[in-house]
C-alpha cells in the first residue's frame, strides 16, 4: 500500500501538470484574443472612415483625388530632393503619409492650389474643419520652405516658383 505522502505527491504532480496546461492554454487564448481585438480595432476604424466618406454625400464621392504617392501618374522628381532632405533632417512631419499626399497633389497640379482644392485632391471633405486643418499643414510646409504662399491662400511648390 502506497504511503500517504506518495499519494499526496502524485496528486500534487497531477495538479501541477494541469495548472501548467491551463497556463499554456491561457497564453494561447490571450494571444488569440489580442489578435482578434486588433482586427476589431482596424474594422472599427474602417467603418468610421466609410461612414465619414458616405456622409460627405455623392458630390464628394464624384470628386476624384489627384493621387497618392504610390499611384502618382506624374514624374515626382521635384519631390525627391524635398523628401530626402526632410528624411535626412529627421522631419517626421514632412515624410508622413498625410504630408506626402499633400506634396503629390501639388506636384500633379498645373499651378498653385487653394486649401479647399488640396482637401479635394487628397480625398478630404471641404468642410471648414478639414479646410482649416489643411491650411495649418500648408502653413507648416511654407515655414519649412517647401511651399510658398504665392498670394493670400494660394499655395505652390517652392521649387516651381524659384523661391527655393
Amino acid at each position: 500500500m502506497p504511503s500517504l505522502l506518495a499519494v499526496l505527491e502524485a496528486r500534487e504532480d497531477r495538479a501541477r501538470s494541469r495548472a501548467a496546461g491551463l497556463r499554456e492554454r491561457i497564453a494561447e487564448l490571450s494571444e488569440e484574443l489580442s489578435q482578434v481585438e486588433a482586427e476589431l480595432s482596424r474594422l472599427r476604424i474602417t467603418r468610421e472612415t466609410v461612414d465619414e466618406v458616405l456622409a460627405d454625400g455623392p458630390g464628394a464621392a464624384a470628386s476624384e483625388p489627384i493621387g497618392d504617392v504610390e499611384s502618382a501618374v506624374v514624374p515626382l522628381t521635384e519631390l525627391v530632393p524635398v523628401l530626402l532632405a526632410a528624411e535626412a533632417a529627421g522631419d517626421a512631419t514632412v515624410t508622413s503619409p498625410a504630408y506626402r499626399r499633400v506634396l503629390v497633389a501639388f506636384a500633379e497640379a498645373p499651378g498653385p492650389l487653394r486649401c479647399k482644392e488640396v482637401c479635394t485632391a487628397v480625398g478630404l471633405g471641404t468642410e471648414a474643419n478639414h479646410v482649416e486643418g489643411m491650411r495649418s499643414k500648408l502653413k507648416r510646409l511654407v515655414e519649412r520652405g517647401i511651399l510658398v504662399e504665392a498670394a493670400s491662400g494660394l499655395f505652390a511648390l517652392a521649387s516651381r516658383s524659384g523661391a527655393r
